[in-house]
């Protein structure tokens, strides 16, 4: 089922690296191509030439091949691979690739990869449930990575419980598995509007939002881990770029916004706007700093182009768009006003009526509007899982 695959086996200091050897041969005999990478601390546990004698590959372990200067270049290794799958996964790897610390090969190539990457954990039974390493792991997997989480049994220590690596046979399953899984939005282009817009009074104040962009940049991850190109255009935000985003543009103002979102929409497949685009904007912007005055200040205000009403007047046979509503009150009639008026497919409703949704919360809760009516309402959840639901009603909509 890995006839052709090239599969780049990433073993980190771990007693579970003995293991590899084993599992090197597995991913061979089911037809894969297999580079190993180690760390420094990896070979203290297996040589080097065990796992080139069994790969038929030399092991890559340092970022020059020898002495001349040539270099094995971490970009190719991560274009080349069709995944990473770094098993042994030690607690200190885990740490250093969910905070992109890269100081060997093996971290480089993993912040170089455009392909599935995943995690074999191995390490003893306090240290895998330490919050730290807990925390780690959650924040690979939001990244769109896959932990293949640790098996419970005897360890090292003497101890019981969760924290041996899966053994090589579940292991290539876990392989077999994630390579065939079927994208739901394949090669698709999405265009995604996220977080808000600042719109400037002078050099150093602006008028905008609370928006956090959570929420666009949840739909970007998942709408990688399904496969599709998309390229993210965000306002202001301390969020770090999903991984593997085909293109990411940051903007501040509404003008902004519309001019990068009009730019790539013609080549869209799905448009989603996410972001809290400003109705208004400052007739003029001062030059120098507004200085404090006694008597109070009036700013005069205009309108910003609505980019998803302008965009949607556009929009071709094959194209979908998905927008959100923001409401306090009259929230389903305005949000089908929305649907209607825009040239919306989906229209996702958020209401700030409801506790610990919408605007810089991790959490969401939303309804989810078709032209026929209400299609979906979801609890109170996590984002990520906001946004697969999301997902799931643009795959239905796609499919019909």
């Amino acid at each position: 089922m890995l006839q052709g695959k090239k599969i780049i086996l990433g073993i980190t200091g771990s007693i579970a690296a003995y293991k590899s050897a084993m599992l090197t041969r597995l991913l061979l005999k089911a037809g894969a191509e297999v580079q190993v990478i180690m760390t420094n601390d990896a070979k203290e546990f297996i040589t080097p030439l065990t796992l080139s004698t069994l790969s038929q590959k030399p092991v890559l372990s340092e970022f020059t091949k020898n002495d001349a200067g040539e270099w094995n270049n971490h970009v190719e290794l991560g274009l080349w691979a069709d995944l990473i799958l770094i098993a042994p996964a030690s607690a200190n790897t885990l740490a250093k690739c969910a905070n992109g610390i890269c100081d060997n090969l093996l971290l480089a190539t993993y912040l170089s990869a455009k392909c599935p990457v995943a995690f074999a954990p191995a390490m003893d039974l306090d240290m895998y449930q330490h919050p730290s390493t807990s925390a780690n792991l959650k924040k690979l997997e939001s990244f769109g990575n896959t932990i293949i989480h640790a098996a419970s049994g005897e360890l090292a220590s003497g101890l019981e419980g969760q924290g041996r690596m899966q053994e090589p046979e579940q292991l290539v399953k876990e392989v077999e598995q994630i390579l065939s899984a079927k994208k739901k939005f394949k090669n698709k282009k999405v265009v995604i509007t996220a977080g808000p817009t600042h719109e400037a009074i002078d050099p150093v104040r602006f008028i905008g939002n609370h928006s956090s962009g959570k929420m666009g940049y949840a739909l970007a991850q998942s709408f990688i881990k399904e496969g599709a190109q998309v390229t993210l255009i965000s306002g202001p935000s301390s969020l770090d770029i999903p991984s593997r985003t085909s293109n990411f543009i940051a903007v501040k103002s509404a003008k902004e916004m519309y001019e990068q979102a009009e730019k790539n929409y013609s080549d869209a497949d799905i448009t989603i706007f996410a972001a809290a685009v400003a109705d208004y904007r400052p007739k003029s912007v001062a030059k120098e700093k507004i200085k404090k005055k006694a008597e109070g200040m009036t700013i005069e205000m205009e309108k910003t182009i609505d980019i998803a009403k302008t965009l949607g007047d556009l929009k071709q046979k094959h194209q979908l768009n998905i927008g959100f509503a923001l409401e306090t009150e009259n929230e389903e009639a305005n949000a089908l006003k929305k649907l209607k008026n825009k040239n919306f497919d989906l229209v996702v409703l958020n209401s700030l009526r409801d506790k610990n949704a919408a605007f810089g919360h991790n959490t969401n809760k939303v309804k989810i509007y078709g032209q026929k009516g209400l299609l979906e309402e979801s609890e109170l959840l996590a984002k990520s899982k906001v946004a697969d639901l999301i997902l799931n009603q643009i795959h239905k909509l796609s499919t019909k």
